[in-house]
């Protein structure tokens, strides 16, 4: 069973596909998580995340880089955004994904376009969202928690301009799949939404 959950940054996606993941004893992979390590090599090397070339250059990030918790903050998330609308870069990254979707037994992934490119033919599609507002409020707790100070205001503009960028790419946008179940967590806590992410793919698959 292929489970494919996507969904714009801090819906809450990458916290129900891992709940999903546990839930079903299905290995979990965080697509997103390698566009972010694409982001950061460039910014390693120095280079430019909106030049494709550099941007390309950079999908040969070493494995160790995925373990670096510097990926997990708003300004490599923003170049994980900006070099994601490079098309060599999804063709690079489109095998290791695949691969990944495709091993014996099923697996859960998280990210933007699973249910629409990386795996169509997924058993079960989430597609997770909230509000903007919401969604910066999250993000901007979470920071704070780390002792991050930053405007709940630059936030919300970053996460804007974000799905701006990953909903007008022409190269596999961010967009619901046609068959996919949506998932609004606006009004959800956590255990919440993962309870109905539960109950919708138990929904799904009968």
């Amino acid at each position: 069973m292929i489970i494919a959950v996507d969904g714009p940054t801090a819906s809450g996606k990458g916290t129900i596909a891992k709940a999903l993941a546990v839930h079903f004893g299905l290995p979990h992979l965080d697509t997103g998580l390698l566009y972010r390590a694409v982001g950061r090599q460039v910014q390693l090397d120095g280079g430019n995340p909106d030049d494709p070339h550099a941007a390309l250059a950079a999908c040969n990030f070493a494995d160790s880089l995925l373990d670096d918790e510097i990926l997990r903050s708003e300004e490599v998330g923003s170049l994980a955004s900006r070099v994601s609308v490079h098309p060599d870069v999804r063709r690079a990254l489109y095998e290791r994904q695949r691969a990944f979707a495709t091993q014996e037994g099923g697996a859960v992934l998280d990210g933007r376009d699973i249910g629409t490119v990386i795996a169509p033919e997924a058993g079960v599609k989430l597609f997770v969202t909230a509000s903007v507002e919401e969604r910066a409020r999250r993000r901007w707790l979470e920071m704070t928690g780390r002792g991050i100070d930053v405007a709940l205001a630059a936030i919300e503009r970053d996460i804007a301009a974000r799905d701006a960028r990953d909903m007008g790419r022409a190269d596999a946008p961010l967009k619901a799949a046609e068959d996919a179940l949506v998932l609004d967590t606006t009004h959800f806590g956590r255990d919440a939404a993962i309870e109905a992410a539960i109950e919708a793919v138990l929904a799904r698959v009968g």
